[in-house]
Parts: C-alpha cells; sequence; structure tokens
C-alpha cells in the first residue's frame, strides 16, 4: 500500500504542467517569498528576540562556513595575481598586480564568491532542517504550542546570516590579498611591501562602501530564500531534497542578478569616475 502511495506520489510529480499554469505557480510563489520576507523583517523589531537562537545560527553559518570561505579566498586571490601577471608583464607594469587583487577582491570576488559559498553551504541547510519540521508537523507542533514559526525560526536565521556574512566578506578579502601576495613574493619574486603598499593605495572609500554593502544583502538573500523553500516544502523526503536543490539554485542566481544591479547603482550615487 505504501508502495502504490509512493508510486502514486512520483508520477504526479512528473506530470506536465501546461504554461499558464506554470506562470501562476510561479507568480504565486514570488508572492509568498514577498509576504514571509516582509514578514521576517517586521518579526526583527518584535520581542521575543531568542538570542540564543541566534548565538546558535552565527556559529553554524560564519564558524562552519570558515573553512571553505577561506580556501576560495585564498586561492582566488592567489589564481588573479597569477592570471593577471603574464598580461601586466606585456607592459611593464608587473608591480601593480597588488592593485589589480585588492580591488577584484574587495569591490567584487570577495563578495560574491563568500556569498556563493554560504549559499551553497547554508541555504541549502536551512532548507533541509525546515523542509524536515515541516514534513514531520512539527511546525504545526510549535503553532499548536502558541509559538510564531516565523519569529522562532525564521528571524534568528536572517540576523545571524547577514551579520555573519558581513564579517566572512572582509575575512575573504584580507585572505585573498594573502593568496596574491604569495604568489607575487614565491612565484614573481615581487616586493612584499610595494604589493602591499599598491594594494591599500588603490583602494578608496567607495571600493570598501561598494564591497561591504554587497554581503549584508546576500546574506538576507540567502537567509530568506533557505527559508522559504524549508517552509513551503511538500510531499515528504522527496520534497525536501527537491527543495535543498531549489534553495541552492535560486539564491546562487538571485545574488549573482542583485550584483549587477547593486554594483550599477552604487557606481552610479557614489560617482565613480
Amino acid at each position: 500500500m505504501r508502495r502504490a502511495r509512493d508510486c502514486a506520489g512520483f508520477l504526479k510529480s512528473m506530470e506536465l504542467t501546461s504554461p499558464t499554469e506554470f506562470a501562476k505557480q510561479k507568480v504565486l510563489a514570488v508572492q509568498d517569498y514577498t509576504l514571509m520576507t516582509a514578514q521576517s523583517v517586521a518579526n526583527l523589531f518584535r520581542k521575543p528576540l531568542y538570542f540564543a537562537d541566534m548565538v546558535q545560527q552565527a556559529d553554524l553559518i560564519g564558524v562552519g562556513s570558515l573553512p571553505i570561505v577561506v580556501l576560495a579566498g585564498f586561492f582566488t586571490g592567489a589564481v588573479l595575481a597569477v592570471q593577471s601577471a603574464n598580461t601586466l608583464q606585456r607592459f611593464g607594469s608587473i608591480t601593480l598586480i597588488g592593485q589589480l587583487v585588492s580591488l577584484s577582491m574587495v569591490r567584487e570576488l570577495g563578495p560574491v564568491l563568500t556569498g556563493l559559498m554560504v549559499a551553497g553551504r547554508n541555504a541549502s541547510g536551512m532548507a533541509s532542517e525546515l523542509g524536515s519540521m515541516v514534513v514531520t508537523e512539527q511546525i504545526d507542533a510549535m503553532r499548536a504550542l502558541g509559538t510564531d514559526p516565523m519569529k522562532k525560526l525564521v528571524a534568528p536565521r536572517v540576523i545571524s546570516t547577514v551579520f555573519m556574512l558581513f564579517f566572512l566578506t572582509i575575512l575573504s578579502d584580507f585572505v585573498g590579498l594573502a593568496g596574491g601576495l604569495f604568489v607575487s613574493k614565491v612565484l614573481l619574486n615581487l616586493d612584499a611591501r610595494q604589493y602591499w603598499s599598491n594594494a591599500w593605495q588603490a583602494l578608496v572609500f567607495q571600493d570598501v562602501f561598494m564591497g561591504l554593502v554587497k554581503p549584508l544583502l546576500f546574506g538576507f538573500i540567502i537567509a530568506t530564500v533557505g527559508c522559504y523553500y524549508g517552509m513551503t516544502a511538500r510531499g515528504g523526503t522527496q520534497g525536501v531534497g527537491r527543495a535543498t536543490t531549489q534553495a541552492v539554485v535560486a539564491a546562487s542566481v538571485l545574488i549573482v542578478v542583485l550584483d549587477l544591479f547593486v554594483t550599477q547603482f552604487l557606481m552610479n550615487v557614489l560617482s565613480y569616475k
């Protein structure tokens, strides 16, 4: 009997959907996500705040993501230095590697790569954890006991993700500069003090501001997307698996798309020349 139900559910999931129905589902999904996002923002300013849950999530998100962020940042900076060395050497400007690495890491690669690393690790974790709670009816039990799941489960994850991604991005920038320094010193035999001097002098307020605003937005996207797909998971373990995959894909795509618009907006506002 159970096998028959599983087969029926599988066949139902494989049914083709008309374009009109597909578009309607996506519009409703955007509406539900917008409402959940607005509710999660409103919950940030209402008590209780569940500080213990925030600390726990900050540990899972920040400390847990530390190794992959450090590795990605270091080798990204190193690859930047290696790739740019040949081009700069043709024009006799190989000493400008520090400027290129610092501007690339602080403006773009640091925030975006850190956001993608955290999205791959934590958006999937949030979706699977909350999705499992939904299919096992733990969310319904919380509502029956008078606890708001949005307040208890979503708000701490949003605050912790935004907070920790900000500091992970700063760490990624410094580690990326260190990776560029390693290549410049060991492989290219350049002066370390000149590298750091060029790296710091190339940065201005607009560069640092842009690099620190992006992780705040990316962290919000990662947390809300992961929580949305987890809270809307249906269909047992298969539904949780689909929600996990969709959360990672959606968060990654939104980060890349949002990066374009945020970069263009900030360049206009900050009067880049």
